[in-house]
């Protein structure tokens, strides 16, 4: 099995997550999904593509901090902005 695919799992798994309002967990496996592709674009020497991709990563794990520390400052009800 590759990496693309194990991440395409990942990511149909976290969009489940996600589904299911289990928003922490869906990051979770987002971010395990990115590092699938990390490797992936490693081993085909796309050092630019693994770059974005590391990139992309550690602002959605900074994202993820951000949540469970609470200061989002967005909503996604309507009554609480």
């Amino acid at each position: 099995m590759s990496f693309a695919i194990i991440g395409g799992v990942l990511l149909n798994i976290g969009a489940y997550l996600t589904y299911k309002g289990k928003i922490y967990q869906a990051v979770i496996v987002y971010l395990f999904a990115d590092i699938c592709w990390i490797i992936m674009a490693v081993q085909k020497d796309d050092m630019i593509g693994a770059g974005f991709i590391i990139m992309g990563t550690v602002l959605g794990f900074l994202a993820y901090l951000k949540m469970k520390e609470g200061v989002m400052r967005k909503s996604l009800n309507e009554e609480e902005k």
